[in-house]
């Protein structure tokens, strides 16, 4: 993809979404990701393959669905259908606060330069940019403010408790 940040850096998506059993006889090699209808109703065999596993969630959908499963997947994709809709952004927190996700949580959807860096202090770091943003500009937005005052998942603290 090329369209495609993590950890603050341009890089190569090589995950595949899967959208069920039934479109094969098998399941795929390599990394995949499903919804989160697909892994509550095929978790067994899909935890048996080799390869790393992702669950994809709507911006609808209970986090707490997966959190006894999230020592077993390494990427959790969360929808942001349009830039008026914050609700993955309180998944994003859960996630990382809640239930200690260590993973890549990405952004996919309607994201845009100007959500990077509030969607990062909520603990995302994998960012599927839409169409017309480019990787060069975007990469800016997370160093475009400097100074945060509210804590978050990417600081415990609010600044009049930092020991700067």
């Amino acid at each position: 993809m090329d369209n495609y940040i993590k950890d603050r850096k341009a890089d190569n998506d090589e995950w595949m979404p899967f959208t069920g059993l039934e479109e094969s006889s098998s399941l795929p090699t390599g990394d995949i990701y499903v919804p989160l209808e697909e892994w509550l109703k095929s978790r067994e065999s899909l935890l048996e393959r080799n390869g790393r596993l992702g669950v994809s969630l709507r911006n609808t959908d209970d986090p707490a669905l997966i959190q006894d499963d999230l020592e077993r997947l390494d990427l959790i994709v969360l929808e942001f259908p349009k830039m008026a809709d914050g609700r993955a952004f309180s998944q994003a927190r859960l996630l990382r606060e809640r239930y200690g996700f260590k993973g890549e949580i990405r952004a996919t959807g309607d994201v845009l330069y100007d959500q990077l860096f509030y969607m990062q202090r909520c603990g995302i770091n994998g960012f599927e940019l839409r169409d017309d943003q480019d990787v060069p500009s975007s990469l800016k937005a997370f160093d475009e403010m400097t100074v945060t005052y509210q804590p978050a998942s990417d600081e415990e603290f609010p600044i009049w408790r930092r020991e700067d």
